[in-house]
């Protein structure tokens, strides 16, 4: 059996930047699969669907799975079982992104199960994949009979030296002030993700522009492709909606007078909800069957929430009113409170309308950094973010199975607002955690409101505030009516067309994620939308700053301290000891905690203590190992054993002298015995040190009154 030849499409976007989709020689059996490469990257991709589907689905069951194979790196697990397990947080992040961006493109009426699987198959080291991932789903699909209204693709920009490059390496990455992915169609952006040093909205506007140039790029390569692989395959039929056109109109007429009625009314998201499941009842009570026809309660409430869609909507366009009462681009009332939870480290509450964040910061040494341990990302980390969503944040009772993927999003958003504006030396591993104790929309902003304001409480050094901010928007598509939103309640959210959030600080932003749920969104639009953001943020902040405006000037009485003692290489070895027992007899000593490690070729010591006698007494200990004894200083020293001849005294540690007898007092002694004991304290001078065998040679007459008329 020979090779299949496979057909290939390749693109150049700068130079080094070479991208190739491969079809029609790995994973046949998928519905779609591609192989991108570009350099030693390599990834798989593959798409299958059911052709019908599920009993009771209406909406689309979207699975994608990303997974970095660690035999692409050359590598083995370092798992108890050695083989990949659950996806690491990095991979379920690059799953959100992908599925953010298909899933807008897929029809409103396929309910069929689709899984997209991409696996990373080699690497190559400079090379970030997650920009990657998007694009090769988008290419499987496109080669499937898939109804799919693509194809999109995903492009990272970064900026150096005040120039936008495409798909940057990891190298021009570290020297960049933008990292953001955008991905979309050729007509439209449809989804961001990033994070950036303060830059201002034109910039962002401008980054955006430049990266949609090269989507295009993208998105006609593979429609090149799908044409040489024969052309598009006819989409599959499917029938996965059963619908009733004069039902629909019953409801909308019976129910929506009703249902603008309580939107207009301004009232809280409970009374809201209780509002319209009301007329909800009222509406099936009423409804009358024929004699053996079941009650279709299901379509029933289907047209039910598009009648509350076009409500709200048309109350937004038409009569620019919120379901709140709130003007279009008004923030919703905000208080807060720092050191809340006394026990804590750091903490705050922050509160704006019916969302409420409660933010702690825990502060360790380096043991407690983040192992992390997966093909592209392996090492440590020393800041974590922690964003849990319990069920009774909305009034819901479920069980708590963990962090899902829209969790661990969010905290990873408001880890990548704050991480910038922390101080560039920090010796503390931070864990900041965010508990949602209210939604209604917008929590992942308050969980950077809040967790910026605990930074501050905890006394974490910030470099400024950081506020956050999602803005939505309503649009007619038949009008070109739109309007943009200001601090977006939950519903607002779910049934509007955008959900743009926007972290920064007074002088810049440095984290966004926008999704969007429609075709076409001008330029001009998101210039509008990031203007009317970057008000309601320093609106925000301000707020913020009646709670606390500058980070405390001292750590909490029981908050450890972490100082950072910088060593020549060479006498790593002297503080460890062998088989570390002088590390450990400091540590159980003194009380302290004491890690070392070897940076740029100097030895960097933590030593973490809540108690202020036990840090200076580790201190000292390790000053002392390090220190080089000199000629004529004068030591509080330590017997450590007694001979025939004298005693030797540990006057630094580590580093022993001979304290002669003839040394110890002006009048001649006979014998030692009854002298000196081990453990004695002693003061003495170092008078010489042996040029040949580097032994020290002490003194302790020589601090005594020399008696009058005796000799030396």
């Amino acid at each position: 059996m020979t090779k299949p030849l496979g057909v290939r499409q390749s693109i150049t976007l700068r130079d080094g930047v070479t991208i190739e989709l491969e079809t029609g020689i790995l994973a046949k059996q998928a519905h779609g699969s591609v192989v991108l490469k570009q350099g030693k990257t390599m990834l798989l991709a593959t798409v299958v669907s059911g052709y019908d589907a599920r009993e009771g689905v209406d909406f689309l069951p979207l699975s994608v799975d990303y997974q970095e194979k660690f035999a692409s790196v050359g590598r083995i697990p370092g798992s108890f079982q050695r083989r990949e397990g659950r996806l690491s947080d990095y991979e379920i992040l690059v799953c959100r992104i992908v599925d953010r961006t298909l899933r807008p493109l897929f029809p409103s009426d396929y309910h069929a199960e689709v899984q997209v699987m991409i696996s990373l198959i080699s690497s190559d080291e400079e090379i970030v994949p997650d920009a990657l991932a998007g694009l090769a789903a988008s290419a499987a699909i496109m080669l499937s009979d898939i109804p799919f209204d693509g194809p999109i693709a995903e492009a990272r920009v970064g900026r150096v030296n005040g120039q936008f490059i495409i798909n940057p390496s990891k190298t021009e990455l570290e020297a960049s002030d933008i990292d953001m992915i955008i991905a979309g169609t050729e007509a439209d952006i449809n989804m961001v993700e990033g994070e950036m040093h303060e830059v201002s909205e034109e910039d962002m506007v401008a980054a955006l522009k430049f990266g949609h140039g090269y989507i295009k790029q993208l998105c006609k390569m593979q429609l090149d492709l799908v044409a040489q692989n024969g052309g598009r395959k006819p989409v599959r039929e499917y029938t996965h909606e059963n619908n009733d056109a004069a039902l629909e109109k019953a409801v909308m007429d019976a129910t929506y007078d009703k249902v603008m009625a309580v939107a207009k009314a301004g009232g809280a998201k409970k009374e809201r909800a209780a509002a319209f499941a009301a007329i909800l009842d009222e509406y099936i009570a009423n409804y009358s069957v024929a004699e053996g026809e079941d009650l279709p309660t299901g379509l029933i409430k289907k047209y039910f929430h598009k009648v509350e869609k076009k409500a709200m909507r048309n109350m937004i366009l038409v009569d620019k009113q919120r379901l709140d009462g709130r003007a279009l681009d008004q923030i919703r009332p905000i208080w807060a409170d720092i050191d809340y939870l006394p026990a804590a480290h750091g903490s705050s509450v922050f509160t704006r309308g019916e969302t409420q964040a409660m933010a702690t910061v825990t502060l360790g040494s380096k043991m407690d950094e983040q192992l992390l341990d997966s093909p592209m990302l392996s090492g440590h980390s020393k800041l974590m973010l922690h964003y849990n969503f319990p069920s009774f944040s909305v009034g819901e009772a479920r069980p708590n199975r963990g962090p899902g993927r829209r969790e661990i999003g969010h905290g990873n958003l408001a880890l990548r607002g704050l991480k910038n504006m922390l101080p560039d030396e920090m010796p503390y591993t931070i864990r900041i955690v965010s508990d949602i104790l209210e939604s209604n929309g917008s929590s992942s902003m308050a969980t950077v409101c809040s967790g910026s304001m605990a930074l501050m409480d905890a006394g974490i050094q910030m470099k400024k505030g950081v506020s956050g901010i999602a803005m939505g928007m309503i649009s007619d598509p038949e009008t070109g009516n739109s309007v943009i939103l200001s601090d977006i309640l939950g519903d607002e959210d779910h049934l509007g067309d955008m959900d743009f959030k926007v972290v920064g600080t007074k002088d810049g932003i440095v984290a966004c994620q926008m999704d969007m749920k429609i075709d076409g969104l001008s330029y001009e639009k998101i210039a509008e939308a990031l203007e009317q953001s970057k008000r309601g943020r320093l609106h925000i902040l301000g707020e913020m700053e009646k709670t606390i405006a500058v980070p405390k000037s001292e750590l909490k009485d029981h908050t450890p301290r972490i100082e950072l003692i910088t060593i020549d290489k060479e006498f790593i070895g002297a503080i460890i000891g062998p088989g570390g027992k002088i590390i450990q007899e400091i540590q159980n000593t003194t009380g302290a905690t004491l890690t070392i490690e070897e940076v740029d070729g100097k030895g960097k010591i933590h030593i973490m203590s809540n108690n202020a006698d036990s840090m200076n007494a580790a201190i000292d200990w390790v000053k002392g190992i390090v220190a080089m004894p000199e000629v004529g200083e004068i030591y509080n020293g330590t017997v450590k054993s007694v001979v025939d001849f004298g005693a030797f005294v540990e006057i630094l540690p580590g580093k022993e002298g001979l304290l002669h007898i003839s040394e110890i007092s002006w009048e001649r002694l006979p014998t030692m015995e009854g002298v000196l004991k081990a453990g004695d304290k002693v003061q003495v001078k170092l008078t010489e040190v042996d040029k040949r065998t580097g032994k020290y040679r002490l003194s302790k007459k020589v601090l005594m009154p020399k008696p009058e008329g005796k000799s030396s």
